[in-house]
């Protein structure tokens, strides 16, 4: 025993003279803490206590680090001996799929030096990502940026409407009276905007002489609209619906819309036909990942685009959830006030961008971006006007086969007029040829020399052709008078029809 402590002791002498200026002499096992503490009085007294102490923590420190290091390596050889073998499961299991995704990015080890190892090189270019995305994602002036991206809230103007499932939505109403209006016009915005926007920069008279009333709304979350927990295509229509119904829109009604705004166009001719006496569309936006585009168009569709649309729109298909940051990067930040700048140039005191994002809440403009891009709840081919034949029984089917079953005319029966600037980079002609080829029934009028805008704000001339292709000859309200007639005629029509049945 006191040959064990006595080799104890020497150990632990050496290792504190190891870590000391003045090594500790070995000494017998009865004096060697009588030779420790004195020689600490010794150093303390002396004023070099500070010192020793500072030394004591950084030895510390990296024999801790000696032991990680160690434990590391002990963990890889593990892993390496039991997981990575070409015997264990794992292997087995990702070496085919591993393979085959080797092969398919080998041609990026063009762009390596020669002499480097790919998979050496390609982690260190992966570590290098992930930490420069780490860093870019950690705000370092999260008060500043605070500050910045509250926008200027203006008091609430915008009449509401209680939907059935209990949200507000906003609207705003120009033009002639609901009583008095000759035509009905409805007009969903485009993305990054509002119910303020309308027809940008269209004439009081204008709307008089046509007799036109035009309703615009918030989106669900722009503006004063509540947001909706769960959008989709069927209840962007259904919005429409309840909001023509809830102003008094009796009759068929038009809709108008540019851009990425007609989307919502797109869901109300295939949910809603009904309502709908026709669509005006003004370089209309559709998926770009639609499976029917052929390659072609595709291709010219793509390559119009600027670098930074196309990181969009491959963020909101394949990485919705990062949206977040490259819209709070883009357009909420210290640029939000050059751009609305800008705008307030062109509509006035009347803030739409600022008013599109009042609520300071990212999530519907993700939500409107992943809308886009994502699988749409029906093809825009489904609107083609065709024959649809019952043969669900026998009896039917053998009607058919002899040209009687019964055949009723399927898609949608209105008139749909589109508008595309040739010149377009925004929504490129690509797309419009794609509807053309898909909906043969659509009217298209190609405008050359024209892009994305400049055929729809602030074009007195423009409004004034879109609405003689749309309504005729302008024939101005209905007059009082007319109107009495007319709700007679409506109210006799009926007693005749029930005095029939």
């Amino acid at each position: 025993m006191a040959e064990a402590r006595g080799t104890r002791t020497t150990w632990w002498s050496e290792e504190l003279a190891s870590l000391m200026e003045n090594p500790i002499q070995e000494t017998t096992p009865s004096t060697t803490s009588f030779e420790v503490r004195k020689s600490e009085e010794v150093i303390t007294e002396s004023g070099g206590g500070e010192e020793s102490l500072k030394e004591h923590a950084v030895g510390f420190l990296m024999a801790w680090c000696e032991i990680l290091m160690e434990l590391g390596r002990g963990c890889r050889d593990i892993l390496q001996q039991n997981f990575f073998n070409q015997d264990s499961y794992v292997v087995k299991k990702l070496n085919g799929p591993f393979s085959k995704v080797s092969k398919r990015l080998n041609f990026l080890n063009d762009f390596l030096p020669e002499d480097r190892d790919p998979l050496h090189a390609w982690s260190i270019v992966l570590t290098v990502f992930l930490l420069a995305f780490a860093a870019i994602s950690v705000d370092s002036n999260h008060k500043t940026l605070t500050k910045v991206m509250t926008v200027r809230i203006h008091p609430p103007i915008a009449s509401r409407i209680l939907l059935p499932d209990g949200r507000y939505m906003a609207y705003h109403d120009q033009g002639v009276a609901a009583g008095r209006a000759r035509f009905s016009l409805v007009a969903p915005h485009s993305f990054l905007s509002s119910r303020l926007a309308g027809i940008p920069g269209v004439k009081a008279s204008l709307l008089e002489e046509y007799g036109v009333r035009l309703v615009t709304y918030d989106l669900p979350g722009f503006g004063e609209s509540d947001p909706h927990p769960n959008r989709n295509f069927n209840s962007s229509a259904l919005d429409m619906l309840h909001l023509v119904n809830a102003v008094n829109v009796t009759d068929k009604f038009w809709v108008l819309c540019h851009s990425s705004g007609c989307i919502h166009t797109w869901a109300s001719l295939r949910y809603i036909p009904e309502r709908i006496a026709g669509a005006a569309m003004l370089a209309p936006m559709v998926n770009p990942y639609e499976s029917q585009m052929t390659k072609d168009e595709m291709k010219r569709t793509w390559e119009k685009w600027l670098p930074k649309r196309k990181y969009m729109y491959s963020l909101a298909y394949r990485f919705p959830k990062l949206l977040s940051f490259f819209y709070r990067k883009s357009f909420l930040p210290e640029k939000h006030d050059r751009i609305d700048k800008q705008f307030s140039l062109s509509l006035g005191k009347k803030r739409d961008l600022e008013e599109s994002v009042r609520q300071g809440n990212l999530r519907p403009c993700l939500e409107e971006a992943v809308l886009q891009v994502s699988k749409w709840d029906f093809d825009i081919e489904e609107l083609h006007v065709h024959k649809k034949c019952r043969t669900g029984s026998l009896l039917l089917w053998l009607k058919s086969m002899y040209g009687q079953a019964e055949c009723e005319l399927a898609g949608y029966l209105g008139r749909i007029h589109i508008w595309q600037g040739l010149d377009d980079r925004v929504v490129p002609p690509s797309m419009t040829e794609y509807i053309e080829r898909v909906l043969p029934e659509a009217v298209i009028h190609k405008l050359p020399n024209e892009g994305h805008f400049s055929y729809f704000f602030f074009c007195d001339e423009c409004h004034r052709k879109i609405f003689a292709t749309l309504f005729g000859t302008p024939q101005g309200p209905f007059e009082q008078q007319e109107e009495t007639a007319l709700e007679k005629n409506t109210e006799d029509a009926l007693q005749v029809s029930v005095s029939d049945k």
